[in-house]
C-alpha cells in the first residue's frame, strides 16, 4: 500500500509532580529525546504538532505551536496545536498522519504535552471538565469522576457488573506499570486496596481514577520513503476517529459509547483485520470503568461480559488480548494532552522490540484516546511491518 507512515522515534518525560519542570521545559525534553532516538537531525523536521488540553487554564499558556517550535529549534516549519479533550494527543498524531499519507510531508515530530500540578484548590478539576457540558454539567456540580460514576452504577445495573471486577483492572494495570520506569506510581495493588481505598463518586474509589499528572511525550512520524531504511520502524497502519453527544443526560446509552463503537468499527473495517488479530491493546483507563466499556465496545468480549472477562484474566500480560502492557494511565499517569501519544509510544516500543513489558511474538497493537466520556475518540492500528 502506498504511503505507509512509521513511528521512527519515541520521547517521553516521566510523568508525575513535577515541580520543578515547567510545560516547556517537559515539551522539549521529549521532543529533543524523539529527534534524538530517531537518529536524524532537527533539519529534517517539517512539521510540529501538537497535543494539549489545558495549557491557557493550568499555565495561562496559549499560541503553544509557536512557543514549542521556537523552543525547540524548529522555526520557521509549520506548527499546529490540536485539542480534543484527553484525545488531544492521538488526534495531533492523527492530523501528522493524514498530512504525511497526503504527500505533504516526510517527517513530523508530534509532541503531547500537559502541566497539571501547579494550580490551586480545585482549579485542575474546573480546568477538566471543560471537556464537557459546562452549562449543563459543569455548572451543575458534575466532575468526571460523577460522569463515569453514572456509566459505572448503570453497568452494575443492567449486567451485574461488582466492584471487585472493576478493581480488577486497576489491578491489572498498576502490576504493569511496575516496571515502567516513566510511571507516576510503581506500586502493585490488590483488589482489596481498590475496595477500601476512599470513594470519590459511587462506585468508583480513588483507585479507579487516573491521577492528576504532568508529563510529555513525543514520537517521530515519517514517510516509508524516509523510514525504510531506519533500524527499528513501528508501523502506523490506519487511524480513525469519531464524536458522540457531549452530555450525558442526552446520550442513546449509558452502558456503551457510540464514539468507541465507531473507531473500532472503522479501524477493522480500514484494516480487514479482526478483534482476534490484535496482540495488544492501548485502552483510555482514565476510569476503571471506561476500560471495560472499551473492551467491549471494540468488541474483545460481547457488551455486558466485561466484568468476567477481565475478572477471567483476559487483560494480562498473558491473557487473550493483554492491555495497557506498560501501565495504562492508572499507573503512568494521565497528562490529558500527552496520554495519546504516551499509548502510541507504548504499543511502538513493543513492536520494535524495546518495550519495558516486552511481547517477543507481538504483530500488530491497537490504540484508543478518548475526550471527556467519549465526546471524542480517536484510535491507531500499529504493525510491526509496514501494511501491505
Amino acid at each position: 500500500m502506498a504511503n505507509n507512515v512509521a513511528i521512527i522515534g519515541i520521547g517521553q518525560t516521566k510523568f508525575g509532580e513535577l515541580w520543578d519542570k515547567s510545560l516547556r521545559d517537559l515539551a522539549v525534553e521529549a521532543g529533543l529525546a524523539a529527534i534524538k532516538d530517531a537518529g536524524i537531525d532537527k533539519k529534517q523536521v517539517d512539521a510540529l504538532y501538537i497535543g494539549n488540553m489545558a495549557g491557557g487554564h493550568m499555565v495561562q499558556q496559549e499560541h503553544l505551536a509557536s512557543l514549542l517550535a521556537d523552543n525547540l529549534g524548529l522555526t520557521p516549519i509549520p506548527s499546529t496545536r490540536c485539542e480534543a479533550a484527553c484525545a488531544s494527543g492521538s488526534l495531533a498524531a492523527r492530523q501528522a498522519y493524514l498530512a504525511i499519507k497526503a504527500g505533504e510531508y516526510d517527517v513530523a515530530l508530534v509532541l503531547g504535552v500537559e502541566k497539571m500540578t501547579d494550580v490551586k484548590g480545585d482549579s485542575a478539576l474546573l480546568g477538566l471538565m471543560g471537556a464537557g457540558d459546562h452549562e449543563w454539567e459543569t455548572m451543575q456540580g458534575l466532575t468526571f469522576a460523577g460522569l463515569y460514576a453514572l456509566l459505572a452504577r448503570a453497568h452494575m445495573e443492567k449486567f451485574g457488573t461488582t466492584r471487585e471486577q472493576l478493581a480488577a483492572i486497576s489491578v491489572n494495570n498498576h502490576k504493569n506499570g511496575k516496571n515502567n520506569p516513566f510511571a507516576q506510581f510503581r506500586n502493585e495493588i490488590s483488589v482489596k486496596d481498590v475496595l477500601e481505598a476512599t470513594m470519590i463518586a459511587d462506585p468508583l474509589g480513588v483507585l479507579d481514577c487516573s491521577p492528576i499528572t504532568d508529563g510529555a511525550a513525543a514520537i517521530i512520524i515519517a514517510s516509508e520513503k524516509f523510514a525504510k531504511d531506519m533500524a527499528k520502524p513501528a508501523w502506523i497502519w490506519e487511524s480513525a476517529q469519531a464524536s458522540d453527544i457531549l452530555a450525558l443526560h442526552d446520550r442513546l446509552s449509558l452502558t456503551e459509547v457510540r464514539s468507541m463503537k465507531e473507531v473500532g468499527r472503522k479501524l477493522f473495517e480500514k484494516t480487514s483485520l479482526k478483534n482476534s488479530d490484535i496482540d495488544l491493546l492501548e485502552v483510555h483507563d482514565c476510569f476503571s470503568i471506561n476500560e471495560l466499556l472499551a473492551l467491549e465496545d471494540l468488541g474483545f468480549c460481547k457488551k455486558g461480559s466485561g466484568g468476567k472477562f477481565v475478572e477471567g484474566g483476559a487483560i494480562a500480560l498473558n491473557g487473550e488480548i493483554p492491555t495497557n502492557t506498560q501501565g495504562g494511565l492508572k499507573s503512568i499517569g494521565h497528562p490529558v494532552g500527552a496520554s495519546g501519544i504516551r499509548q502510541l509510544a507504548d504499543v511502538a516500543r513493543v513492536l520494535r522490540g524495546d518495550a519495558f513489558n516486552q511481547m517477543p511474538s507481538a504483530k500488530i497493537g491497537m490504540t484508543l484516546n478518548v475526550g471527556g466520556i467519549g465526546g471524542t475518540a480517536v484510535g491507531h492500528i500499529l504493525g510491526k511491518e509496514p501494511r501491505k
